[in-house]
């Protein structure tokens, strides 16, 4: 059966009719909210009075009573930081909250550590990590669809129950993401190298705006927004993350940190050998880029962009998707580049290069502005 197929089958199909989450953050509220998509029944839970009726508000699930589910639930989420799902691991499988345990924290080794050391049952619990999140927070931040084609890592412990692990593959594949196998230390460093020491360089790259002056800021274009948009990400959720994950983070901080020095140093010199030296990082920068899965997890393709001037109004980009439909052409990506001061923006649709001149020809006869 296919993972599209399995994504179809309703939660009790998949084994997974009763669920209980423990934090209504992001995360949570989306895997139930996904979960109620399913047809599953969720109870909720939180330290945090107001984000658990908010959750509950939002359609995520009910209140979890306070003497439990009753029957024990079919698996229970805990939407936990790192340091926390080992102490709410074990009082959960203490008041029998569900025949199997998993979490999404995006730290795996150290929570399975102190999960052992506490005396956890690992038998049923399964470390795992969705891929997927947002700079936003909370549960007003949860999507049904936040998991949709993403990578959800299950690292299982050497005892874990086979039919656990199953058991949290198919929570994967019900919330729409591909479920991959990976050892925890593994995991670990490779969400540093991807995910946890991009949001500090994004942070201190963000941190030189806190003095920028006025011309500086209005010269702000596209690229500073990309490159800082992680900034924005909680401080208090991501020094939880970086504390658990520490060593591994730095080692990859130090080479990135060795790669910013050596720039630096040559473009002080700014002689021709040493520019030829800078030349030689963005080329590997190029080489890194290039390497990043695309679409559907395949090789990166080459795409045309087709630049578009519209109105700061309601509606514009219904419009534009509309006219591609009509030209029958596929948008791969969209960027879009506001004008300071301006109620005017540029609107890049990346297409295949083959549509591009299609979608431009559809564009223009619609009356907007086309350059190139």
């Amino acid at each position: 059966m296919n993972a599209d197929r399995r994504a179809g089958r309703t939660a009790r199909e998949q084994g997974i009719g009763r669920i209980v989450v423990i934090g209504t953050g992001l995360i949570g509220t989306s895997v139930a909210l996904a979960m109620r998509g399913r047809g599953a029944e969720v109870l909720l839970a939180d330290r945090d009075g107001a984000s658990l009726e908010l959750a509950a508000r939002l359609g995520a699930g009910s209140p979890l009573p306070p003497d439990g589910p009753g029957e024990p639930a079919d698996l229970a989420v805990l939407a936990v930081p790192p340091a926390a799902v080992a102490p709410v691991l074990l009082d959960a499988q203490k008041r029998g909250l569900a025949r199997v345990y998993t979490d999404v924290a995006s730290v795996k080794a150290l929570p399975l550590a102190a999960a052992a050391e506490l005396g956890c049952d690992l038998r049923t619990f399964v470390a795992a990590h969705p891929l997927a999140g947002s700079e936003r927070s909370g549960p007003a931040a949860a999507r049904a669809d936040l998991f949709l084609g993403r990578t959800w890592a299950v690292c299982p412990a050497a005892q874990t129950d086979p039919a656990a692990v199953a058991l949290v593959e198919e929570l994967a594949r019900a919330c729409g993401a591909a479920p991959l196998r990976v050892e925890a230390a593994e995991h670990d460093r490779a969400v540093a190298l991807v995910s946890h020491a991009p949001h500090v360089v994004s942070a201190a790259t963000a941190a030189r705006l806190r003095g920028a002056d006025e011309v500086a800021l209005g010269l702000a274009g596209q690229g500073v927004r990309d490159v800082t948009r992680i900034a924005a990400g909680d401080p208090e959720l991501w020094i939880g993350i970086l504390a658990a994950n520490a060593g591994p983070v730095a080692d990859v901080l130090e080479e990135v940190a060795t790669d910013l020095a050596l720039a630096a140093a040559l473009l002080r010199d700014g002689g021709e050998g040493a520019m030829e030296h800078v030349r030689e990082l963005l080329s590997r920068g190029n080489a890194g880029r290039a390497r990043i899965p695309g679409k559907h997890g395949g090789r990166q393709s080459r795409y045309a962009v087709v630049p578009v001037v519209v109105q700061d109004r309601p509606g514009e980009l219904a419009l534009l998707f509309q006219a591609a439909g009509v030209a029958g052409v596929n948008i791969e990506d969209v960027a879009i580049e506001h004008s300071p001061g301006m109620p005017v923006g540029v609107v890049e649709l990346s297409v295949e290069p083959a549509a591009a001149g299609r979608l431009a020809d559809e564009l223009r006869a619609r009356g907007w502005s086309v350059p190139g």
